[in-house]
């Protein structure tokens, strides 16, 4: 048995003797399940890996800076610093459209993006 084996096993004993082992959060209860049914069968097991490593796809996390970025739109009243995270969300949407094969939706619908624009600024005024 080599060193590390042997560390991990007293360690194990150690704990086992001071009942550091907590089973009563999960004890009679079934684990939670994640819904996968998403992803191709063949990448599951790599998928869930990679998730417990903390690392999550890319379009995971662009996806979540546009939607803070969003948030950042309706929440901030000045003007000026409205149109720069504007500026940033159209970027950023651009990225994410030209790594695609097929646009985006939002930024093929410009009729829909200057409403929605038009809303967070109107919803911007009633607040001051």
């Amino acid at each position: 048995m080599d060193s590390l084996a042997r560390i991990a096993e007293q360690r194990i004993q150690e704990a086992m003797q001071t009942q550091s082992f907590t089973t009563s959060k999960w004890k009679n209860k079934p684990l939670p399940l994640e819904d996968d049914s998403h992803i191709p069968s063949d990448l599951r097991m790599a998928y869930k890996i990679l998730k417990n490593s903390g690392y999550i796809p890319p379009e995971i996390e662009e996806k979540k800076e546009v939607q803070r970025l969003e948030e950042l739109i309706i929440a901030t009243e000045d003007e000026h610093e409205r149109l720069r995270q504007m500026r940033k969300l159209n970027v950023l949407l651009m990225k994410i459209d030209a790594k695609r094969k097929t646009p985006s939706n939002i930024s093929q619908q410009d009729d829909y993006y200057r409403k929605v624009v038009e809303r967070i600024s109107l919803h911007a005024k009633k607040k001051d």
